[in-house]
């Protein structure tokens, strides 16, 4: 039997990231981790990350979560994708669904055919053949067998946290309540020996998690990681948050509502919806942001509070003996809901490569090299939509119109521009589907497609798209009001219009 102590992991701070990464530790590791979670109550949390994405549903699972009783703890609703109002230009919308479009072929998406059908008079857009966009603009949701319905949560930030935490510490996570007055480094090593606490309390560790948000108590206040600074290409700067109630039953979907500087979300939960302003502080005073944003609200819930934030990502998320996790490590603004799985990503990361004594330099890099490679790819797909539009009706617009872009990025656009194809590398996040809706929908048209797509003589074609179509008409109409849905599902209250 082996005498082996367990590894001491000491998480810096709460929120979202700490406790995602507490529970996930606490869950899987059990004893052969001695796992604490330092956190003051009387440090505020950026409770903004509400739109959450599809691997979120698994991360649940891994941990054993009931769906239904963790959408009654977190007041959550269902998503099936972000609409997308303003983008292309003032007026036009489109929807970036979860899920598959048509039916592909080994050697093509199904974005070929269609390009080839509507070559030969089909009229019907391309939306049509996607059962999650279908349902979701027509407010509907259900879980089919099969798990044919790609969906996330519209989720209560501040409420996810908490019902994790109970998870966390019912599993063995020791929480310490205290602000942390000083980061103890080992004189020999550099490494980060122990925090020193208010009322000269200190825990020491083997393993430790900066989950103290922008600041990096630890990555950057104690250890200097550096910060690589992308508003270059992400200008966004600023933020208001608030909390209102609904004017409607909660739709499932988000909203992102371009304006002249920036953009605005709307989050349906059960029993409020989440609304907030991104914009470029050089472009939009704050008071204008504020006023702008008050006025396409419900009655407010609580008072509005700013964000401050700068798009980029630590030089090193596991440097020495810290791992920066959520918006520690890095950030990109919230537009394609990713805020949540980038820290999934960190933590389920951190426990594959736990160290077993000593930190390994190699696992370090390992780790460093995926989570720069997914916030790239995650910045890329955000930056589409300020680079690919129509829109030169602001300053802001005609800035982000003229800048400089990503190598990565403009390879892609040009691939798809010229041939209409797409390919998804490396574990990227976002599939070629999700690529080909924003593309198209911020006003990129393919000028060829795959020669496959001309096999298929005019009446196989015709009937193809038909069966497609019928399909998805068939589904969508068994479904229920999502609102109706949710209340069944997991004993919530239809929320009532102000």
């Amino acid at each position: 039997m082996s005498d082996k102590k367990p590894v001491r992991v000491v998480i810096a701070g709460g929120g979202t990231a700490g406790w995602m990464m507490a529970s996930a530790i606490a869950r899987t590791m059990g004893h052969t981790v001695d796992l604490t979670l330092v956190e003051s109550e009387a440090i505020g949390t950026i409770g903004v990350g509400e739109s959450t994405i599809p691997p979120l549903v698994n991360f649940n699972r891994i941990l054993g979560i009931p769906e239904p009783d963790f959408m009654r703890a977190t007041q959550a609703t269902f998503k099936l994708g972000i609409l997308f109002d303003n983008w292309k230009h003032d007026g036009d919308s489109y929807f970036h669904s979860f899920g598959l479009s048509g039916k592909d072929h080994w050697s093509a998406g199904f974005q070929h055919f269609w390009l080839n059908a509507r070559e030969r008079g089909l009229e019907q857009p391309y939306e049509d053949y996607c059962l999650e966009l279908v349902a979701g603009m027509q407010g509907k949701f259900a879980h089919l067998p099969e798990d044919r319905m790609n969906y996330a949560y519209h989720v209560d930030a501040t409420l996810y946290g908490r019902y994790l935490r109970k998870l966390a510490e019912a599993d063995g996570c020791t929480r310490v309540e205290g602000k942390i007055s000083r980061v103890e480094l080992d004189g020999e090593s550099g490494d980060i020996a122990a925090l020193h606490l208010d009322g000269e309390r200190r825990i020491e560790g083997d393993m430790f998690v900066d989950c103290t948000g922008f600041r990096g108590l630890l990555i950057d206040g104690a250890l200097h990681a550096g910060f690589e600074d992308w508003s270059h290409w992400l200008p966004n700067d600023s933020a208001i948050a608030v909390q209102s109630k609904h004017l409607g039953p909660p739709m499932p979907y988000t909203q992102a509502i371009a304006h002249d500087a920036g953009w605005q979300w709307r989050i349906p939960l059960q029993h409020r919806m989440g609304a907030g302003i991104v914009y470029t502080s050089g472009y939009l005073s704050r008071d204008e942001a504020y006023d702008r944003l008050m006025g396409s609200v419900g009655e407010p819930l609580i008072e509005p509070f700013d964000i401050k934030f700068k798009g980029g990502v630590r030089r090193k998320q596991w440097f020495r003996n810290c791992v920066a996790v959520g918006l520690a490590g890095g950030f990109v603004e919230p537009l394609e809901a990713t805020t949540v799985h980038l820290i999934q990503r960190a933590v389920l990361r951190f426990i594959r490569l736990m160290p077993n004594g000593r930190v390994s330099e190699r696992d370090a890099q390992e780790f460093n090299d995926q989570q720069r490679t997914d916030i790239e790819q995650i910045r890329d797909f955000v930056v589409l939509h300020y680079k690919a539009t129509n829109r030169r009706d602001s300053p802001f617009w005609r800035h982000v119109a003229a800048m400089p872009i990503p190598d990565s990025l403009q390879q892609k656009i040009e691939l798809f521009r010229e041939t209409g194809r797409v390919f998804r590398k490396n574990e990227e996040l976002f599939a070629e589907n999700s690529w080909v809706q924003v593309m198209m929908g911020q006003g990129i048209e393919p000028q060829s497609y795959h020669p496959i797509a001309a096999k298929l003589r005019d009446d196989e074609v015709e009937r193809l798209f038909q069966t497609l179509r019928d399909n998805i008409a068939e589904t969508v109409a068994t479904l229920p009001e999502h609102h109706a849905y949710v209340a069944r599902y997991c004993g919530a209250e239809a929320p009532k219009a102000a």
